[in-house]
């Protein structure tokens, strides 16, 4: 079995946390219209998008200290023809952003126009003219408030990568999303332990530091359940190449190839041995019908991190697509140049984060299919721990999760204009959400984006209220 964890108070550091003040950069034409009522007045164009793969889409952001309510508000381009209307039951909490994409309604081109209308067609709240496509983004600096520039990465649905250094603001800001949080698994299924996360489609994938690996369905009501099906009902036991070992396994990803390709966790220790640091990846084949699952490729980083307490190491892990990375201008911290991915031999097409809960640092590496790796970055999370990872390629962002000893606190990462992993936001937990130990989250993909919204879950390392998984929303 696993040694019971220490206390929280003895395996946490202090939360330190530094508020960055954004330079305001005039570039791009504003034109304002007329004043709307207040606190209307405090909702604000932020960020639009001509162009890529996200294009045609723009952002508001609430500047103000009260909820708006945006039902049936009306987004125009240059065309007074041309309408996007809002849909019913959509609002708005002070601090947060939402982005609409308005391609089925109009498109935004190269010298256009984004126009924000009350649910009146006719009262103009605010506007934003240019006169070229975005590259990739119009952003507003400082949001809500500053000039329009264009900025160096897409920050859809979060704070604009503004800074010179082309990070966002460090002060907590609202979800961005509802505050509503509700179970989503029956009580008592998972007990304790329930640590990572990750969402491929029809599946949830869920890692328990008791080395076990749960393979979920969807339950009918909006939640998950164990699959029951090829030996799955009671989760898999995990051991590391050979046979032996239980790992104590915290995180879980997938790379571009889904499952089929291989579920990845990562593992801080050997259960066997507890006292003892071991810091690795392991990929599991997972279509077999047995109850247990022998890792098929270890890479064990342990002698390449900083030395750390054996039940404060890997906690979360995430794959980022060499594509996005290339696409960003991303600096290899091994060679100090542009990434090259031509420059590794064969390595699932991206580079792996993994999260160290006792220092708060984050590490990338490339992992190769022959066993070795490389470092290619090092950045640090600004939170005490770090538990959960998750790149989110709907929005190009990394998120970066704290439990309850930061009061679940979320972090979103983008390459800046250095070529580094900077942070573009730093979001509060949903208001509905105690403050618990969620050591897992997930988003959905785009394909469950309804109405602007789409689903996000946590797990719940201490099965508070007999529940393990609980569900909230975010906005696409």
């Amino acid at each position: 079995m696993i040694e019971p964890r220490a206390p929280k108070w003895r395996r946490r550091l202090s939360l330190l946390l530094a508020a960055v003040a954004l330079p305001a950069v005039g570039v791009g034409v504003l034109t304002a219209g007329p004043a709307a009522a207040a606190p209307t007045d405090d909702i604000r164009l932020n960020e639009v998008v001509t162009t890529g793969s996200v294009n045609d889409s723009i952002e508001l952001y609430n500047k103000g200290t009260a909820t708006i309510d945006l039902s049936g508000w009306i987004l125009k381009d240059d065309n007074d023809s041309n309408k996007y209307k809002i849909a019913s039951g959509t609002s708005l909490a002070p601090g947060g952003f939402k982005a609409f994409d308005v391609h089925g309604s109009f498109g935004l081109g190269s010298a256009d126009s984004a126009r924000l209308y009350l649910a009146d067609g006719t009262t103009l709240v605010d506007s934003f003219s240019w006169s070229s496509h975005s590259s990739p983004s119009w952003s507003r600096c400082a949001d809500g408030t500053g000039d329009w520039t264009q900025a160096a990465t897409l920050t859809l649905g979060a704070a604009n990568n503004c800074g010179s250094g082309g990070g966002g603001s460090t002060t907590p800001v609202a979800w961005p999303g509802g505050s509503t949080v509700a179970t989503a698994d029956a009580a008592n299924v998972f007990g304790t332990d329930l640590s990572g996360l990750y969402q491929e489609g029809g599946v949830m994938w869920g890692a328990q530091n008791s080395g076990k690996l749960w393979r979920l369905v969807p339950n009918g009501s909006g939640g998950w359940t164990p699959d029951t099906a090829s030996g799955w009902g009671s989760g898999k036991a995990l051991r590391f190449p050979g046979g032996t070992g239980t790992p104590d396994d915290e995180g879980v990803t997938l790379t571009g190839a889904g499952s089929a390709g291989g579920v990845y966790v990562s593992s801080e220790r050997n259960a066997d041995a507890s006292s003892t640091s071991r810091l690795s990846v392991l990929r599991y084949d997972v279509s077999g019908t047995g109850s247990t699952l022998t890792a098929t490729r270890e890479w064990n980083l342990t002698p390449d991190l900083p030395a750390t307490g054996a039940n404060l190491g890997l906690e979360g892990i995430t794959w980022v697509p060499d594509s996005y990375l290339t696409g960003a201008g991303f600096k290899d911290a091994a060679t100090g140049a542009a990434y090259d991915p031509s420059r590794y031999a064969a390595h699932t097409g991206g580079v792996f984060f993994v999260g160290v809960e006792g220092s708060g640092t984050v590490y990338g590496y490339v992992l190769l299919e022959a066993g070795g790796f490389t470092k290619v970055a090092t950045l640090s999370s600004g939170m005490a721990g770090v538990m959960e990872l998750q790149w989110e390629p709907q929005a190009n962002r990394l998120w970066v999760v704290c439990d309850d000893t930061c009061s679940g606190q979320h972090r979103t990462f983008q390459v800046n204009t250095a070529g580094s992993f900077a942070v573009t936001a730093v979001h509060n937990r949903p208001a509905g959400m105690p403050n618990i130990n969620n050591e897992g989250f997930t988003l959905a993909g785009a394909d469950e984006c309804v109405g602007g919204s789409k689903p996000v879950y946590w797990s719940d390392d201490s099965n508070t209220g007999s529940h393990a998984l609980r569900k909230g929303s975010i906005n696409c």
